[in-house]
């Protein structure tokens, strides 16, 4: 039995090279391996699954919207977990529920129809109570969960050097989330929606072994120190200073991170709304599909460069200048909304969206090991992720109630603004709490 847990197990101090390099690159993969739970990997699913179970698009966008909801409430205490037990059980559960739910998801058409037949009922309220809980367990395992402990687990292994790794793994994570709705969609043409979802349910659960295998606890767990070396203890040595462990609770009474809590957020509100309803929103200022759709490429390269260069800088510059750039990308994608007729308006709309993007995958991955330290990070991170799932699970309906209600999305745009000003000015005194 011994010899069976020496070969299954691999010790990070024993490594030719700094293992912290394995980390950034398996959970990048972690990442990537999430997106059958994020809104980019589920939106292709959406029309031949509404179909197979009899409900309209409101009541397939209402479940994934109530799922989203309960899971925002619950993350919170996944991140309590994370830093009680550790990125490497955390993570792998993470990714084995999220198997799990993309197998039960297949079966779902069929669960419904075998529940249907139990009941004797043939309502719409059966498949929508179904899929409200399938797309909660896809939202807290794959969006929350082991999302969080993948970036997490990056950043407690580096310190000094975060901004660098984090750059390689936002380039790498962009570039597989943003091909994902081409590889899934051929999945779901060549194969039908119930064995893509069994597919990608297999994959992600090889993945958790892996995941094991190779995510790692702290490195100091291991008698190493983030960005490499050893810890070498002499007698009569001083002790290195360290940053203050800040808790859940004292976290919260800092101003930094509600103000930066609330940018972040309010990117998750504004661009997942936006993807949303793109097509409705440039044809109600008079444009067509094809132009909607158009904008996504340049705005993904500006955030993709500007996420690569500053991720690098930030190292070596103070967050602070970050949250100003990102809420000054929200200024510019709230006036691109409310001009989106005009000559200024498209070009507004991509600059902003772009540079939110860019500046929210440095600032949410960096800023909070930076002001908070390490050892409370899962609980940090956990709640601050809570505040994203709850803005992009209300956006879809904001965005919609606008419409109905005034004709036009514009009341988005007026209220982005209102808010943005509030946070320029709550944020002079957001300094780093270190």
């Amino acid at each position: 039995m011994s010899t069976k847990r020496n070969l299954l197990s691999i010790n990070p101090a024993k490594s030719p090279f700094f293992y912290g390099y394995v980390i950034l690159a398996i959970a990048t993969v972690g990442v990537f391996f999430s997106i059958p739970g994020q809104t980019i990997g589920v939106s292709v699913f959406t029309d031949p699954v509404k179909d197979a179970l009899g409900l309209s698009r409101n009541q397939f966008s209402n479940a994934y919207m109530i799922g989203t909801i309960a899971s925002s409430l619950l993350i919170g205490r996944a991140g309590v977990w994370f830093d009680r037990f550790g990125a490497r059980k955390v993570a792998s559960l993470a990714a084995l529920g999220l198997a799990l739910t993309l197998f039960l998801c297949s079966w779902s058409a069929s669960m419904s129809n075998l529940v249907k037949e139990i009941l004797d009922q043939d309502t719409w309220v059966i498949p929508f109570i179904l899929m409200t809980i399938l797309f909660f367990m896809l939202r807290f395992s794959g969006q929350g969960i082991l999302t969080m402990a993948s970036r997490n687990v990056i950043m407690i292994w580096f310190d000094k050097n975060r901004g660098k790794v984090n750059a390689v793994s936002s380039v790498a994570v962009s570039l597989g989330f943003s091909s994902s709705p081409l590889w899934v969609s051929a999945l779901i043409d060549s194969n039908g929606w119930e064995h893509a979802w069994r597919y990608l349910g297999a994959a992600v659960f090889l993945f958790s072994i892996l995941a094991y295998l190779l995510y790692k606890d702290a490195p100091e767990v291991y008698g190493l120190v983030p960005d490499g070396g050893k810890i070498i203890e002499t007698e009569g040595s001083q002790p290195k200073a360290v940053k203050k462990q800040y808790t859940l609770k004292e976290a919260k009474s800092t101003r930094a991170f509600w103000m930066y809590g609330l940018a972040l957020s309010f990117n998750s509100f504004f661009i997942t709304g936006l993807t949303f309803h793109i097509v409705s929103i440039f044809e109600n200022d008079g444009f067509v599909k094809a132009d909607a759709i158009s904008i996504f490429l340049p705005a993904s390269i500006v955030a993709v460069t500007i996420s690569t260069i500053f991720n690098f800088l930030s190292d070596y510059i103070a967050l602070q200048l970050y949250l100003y750039l990102l809420l000054f990308g929200g200024v510019l994608s709230s006036l691109g909304f409310l001009l989106l007729s005009t000559s200024i308006g498209v070009p507004f709309l991509i600059a902003g969206f772009g540079i939110m993007g860019g500046f929210f995958a440095v600032l949410n991955a960096v800023a909070w090991p930076r002001f908070y330290g390490r050892t409370y990070l899962g609980s940090i991170t956990g709640k601050v992720m809570s505040f994203l799932i709850l803005a992009s699970a209300l956006a879809p309906s904001i965005f919609s109630l606008s419409l109905s209600t005034f004709g036009s999305y514009h009341l988005v745009g007026y209220l982005g603004l209102v808010f943005l000003a509030f946070l320029l000015i709550a944020s002079v005194k957001a300094k780093n709490p270190q």
